[in-house]
């Protein structure tokens, strides 16, 4: 019987590593999205494996080989601070590693990689490991593929040292979330810097409303990812965006807001046509700074108020900002 293979995630993976991370993951499961994403940044035909340094270097996760692999203790050439091409492909870590180690290598078929990216993760100056990336065929790795991947191990690093405490699990919930809705908002221009916006201006609200820090946590994760189902186009993004929470138990209520945050006061809304105080706290809340942050304009906003959006939380918007 075949080895199973760990394919490329057929989700974004960005999306995947964010969800997984929220659901209170191993590294090992981080750097599965990880590989993923990778891999979706360099094109097709790439294969990889993750190698984390914990007491001996061995293989943690894979993308199209087998997993086998997995378990793997092995030496290579991703020790530098840098991402870097071996022309020679996987001639390095076969002359690294003895026989036996090589013999597993073979049955994975890494001895086919005729060009490899060594993708180094370090944090604060300690090498956790590396995202190695194989293609079968030779050639070049075009620079800005390079940079691109280099930067999304950069942001996926600082994470690995993070799982296990609580603390600080949730402000790597936090950067993680920001560097990828900032990677979304870059294909637009006029929306940069927007779901930063809408957070801050949904958490002053909810201040304003009496909310308790726990509540005002899923807020923010609401209003931070609002507009995350944007990443597949602008139809139905709230639906897909509220997707993307699925099986994150902790933050139930921020997929309802994000599901909702189109609905209308006047049940005009969508995606379930829901008025008044059916529509989720948080959802109405988070409508309101959206639309804050659009307008720009208190009459602006004042002249929504009863029919897309909650009176009561426009007045109380309206004495926050006075």
């Amino acid at each position: 019987m075949a080895a199973e293979v760990a394919p490329p995630a057929e989700t974004p993976d960005a999306t995947r590593v964010l969800t997984e991370l929220l659901a209170r993951p191993t590294a090992e499961g981080i750097l599965e999205g990880a590989l993923a994403h990778g891999a979706s940044l360099l094109g097709g035909g790439v294969q990889g494996y993750a190698v984390l340094r914990r007491g001996e270097d061995h293989v943690s996760a894979v993308c199209g080989y087998p997993k086998t692999l997995v378990g793997t203790v092995l030496s290579g050439p991703w020790t530098g601070p840098r991402p870097r091409v071996l022309a020679g492909g996987s001639r390095d870590l076969y002359e690294q590693n003895p026989p036996e180690v090589q013999a597993r290598l073979d049955e994975g078929g890494l001895r086919d990689a005729a060009r490899t990216l060594v993708v180094p993760l370090g944090d604060r100056g300690r090498n956790l490991g590396a995202l190695v990336f194989d293609w079968k065929t030779a050639g070049e790795v075009p620079p800005a593929s390079q940079d691109a991947v280099g930067r999304w191990a950069a942001a996926v690093a600082p994470l690995l040292g993070l799982v296990g405490a609580r603390d600080d699990w949730r402000q790597a919930a936090r950067q993680l979330t920001v560097a990828l809705v900032e990677a979304v908002e870059s294909r637009e221009f006029d929306s940069l810097g927007h779901a930063q916006a809408v957070a801050e201006t949904a958490l002053r609200l909810g201040r304003g409303v009496g909310l308790a820090e726990r509540e005002l946590e899923e807020l923010w994760f609401a209003a931070a990812l609002h507009d995350l189902g944007k990443i597949n186009g602008e139809a139905g993004h709230a639906q897909v965006g509220a997707n993307f929470l699925h099986g994150v138990p902790q933050l139930a209520e921020s997929q309802k807001a994000i599901r909702h945050h189109h609905e209308r006061w006047d049940g005009g809304g969508e995606p379930n046509g829901l008025g008044g105080e059916d529509i989720p706290l948080y959802a109405r809340i988070l409508a309101v700074a959206n639309a804050a942050v659009r307008l720009g304009d208190p009459e602006r906003l004042r002249a929504q108020a009863g029919s897309s959006l909650d009176p009561r939380l426009v007045t109380v918007f309206e004495k926050l900002t006075q």
